[in-house]
């Protein structure tokens, strides 16, 4: 699960309905995590089955097409080309890549796509013993990292990596394009009391009942038994990304997933981060570029882009978040 925020009841992820047997769930493998559609609206299995099985295929369609881990990908026929010019992609990879693109712009690069060059340099699993990149590893993969070198050409709806070795992963944007996708097809087959969640993107739809909002928890970050706040939400994506998720702790101090590509090494102004937009692939990226730049950085990208708010979660214990959802969370998390 990506992230500490769920919406209350359903062991972790999901709570939606008035009653537990008006609601009706699906589940579905993908993009590296489990899909959950929950349904609130009074209508029929049958009716459901069919929108569920449209939104979970239209997911598979786009993991197909951006999935740097499938070899016949678009994304992975871009990286295979980096250096040697570009490639034709379909309008969904070319909007998803633009749109990562437009938010490295508005962060500075706090957000970038081919963060992916450093695959390999951090290993945070459980079959591998903590250890650190060499600092010639590390400046060696930065130096194939940037924004700045993506090349795109919309007349002709192409992608270009200009300098080998280069490499695009969409892992920080993915799987909200899928959740803001699937969230089209519902409202398209009339559905209006939904919760999609792709790994803990979470996208919220209309009330849980007339008259009541939804109400997500947002988990403490280092007591997962523990909420910091519960939010209310509708038509609204809440997206959370922490330290918490990948890391290894070594000579007492935690290493993480979330690379600063300033220096090669994880971010270390946050502990974690919530964001809220009516946009899922926005919240979904912009929850990284927010924990890269920490407190000050984040409330003033966020006063930069339109319908974005967000909650930072620091090392000492504070709460630092923009003005409109500040009254959603305390002004700390823990005790000095």
């Amino acid at each position: 699960m990506r992230g500490a925020v769920w919406a209350l009841g359903l062991a972790l992820t999901l709570a939606v309905a008035p009653a537990a047997a008006d609601v009706q769930r699906r589940t579905h493998d993908a993009m590296g995590t489990i899909f959950t559609i929950a349904v609130g609206d009074a209508v029929s299995t049958e009716v459901v089955d069919e929108a569920t099985r449209e939104a979970f295929a239209e997911i598979d369609r786009i993991e197909a097409l951006i999935s740097e881990w499938r070899p016949s990908s678009e994304i992975s026929l871009v990286n295979a080309a980096a250096g040697r010019g570009s490639v034709l992609v379909s309008p969904e990879t070319y909007e998803c890549v633009e749109r990562g693109l437009a938010l490295s712009r508005a962060t500075d690069g706090a957000f970038d796509l081919t963060w992916a060059a450093l695959r390999g340099l951090w290993k945070f699993g459980p079959e591998s013993a903590p250890r650190l990149p060499s600092p010639e590893a590390v400046t060696a993969a930065l130096a194939r990292v940037g924004w700045r070198d993506i090349a795109l050409n919309p007349k002709a709806r192409t992608i270009a990596l200009r300098r080998p070795g280069m490499a695009l992963g969409l892992g920080g944007i993915g799987q909200g394009y899928g959740v803001s996708r699937a969230v089209v097809l519902l409202r398209a087959r009339g559905l209006s009391r939904f919760i999609i969640d792709g790994g803990g993107d979470l996208y919220l739809a209309g009330e849980k009942a007339p008259g009541t909002p939804w109400t997500v928890g947002v988990q403490d970050p280092r007591d997962p038994a523990r909420l910091t706040a519960e939010v209310t939400a509708r038509d609204e994506a809440i997206i959370t990304s922490g330290d918490y998720e990948r890391f290894f702790e070594l000579d007492g101090r935690r290493y993480h997933h979330i690379i600063d590509l300033r220096t090669g090494y994880p971010a270390s102004e946050s502990v974690s981060t919530t964001v809220f937009a009516r946009d899922p692939t926005l919240a979904d990226a912009f929850a990284t570029a927010c924990f890269v730049l920490g407190p000050r950085g984040c409330v003033a990208a966020a006063g930069r882009l339109q319908g974005v708010e967000a909650a930072v979660f620091t090392p000492d214990g504070r709460v630092v978040t923009t003005r409109g959802v500040r009254s959603r969370f305390p002004a700390r998390w823990r005790s000095p």
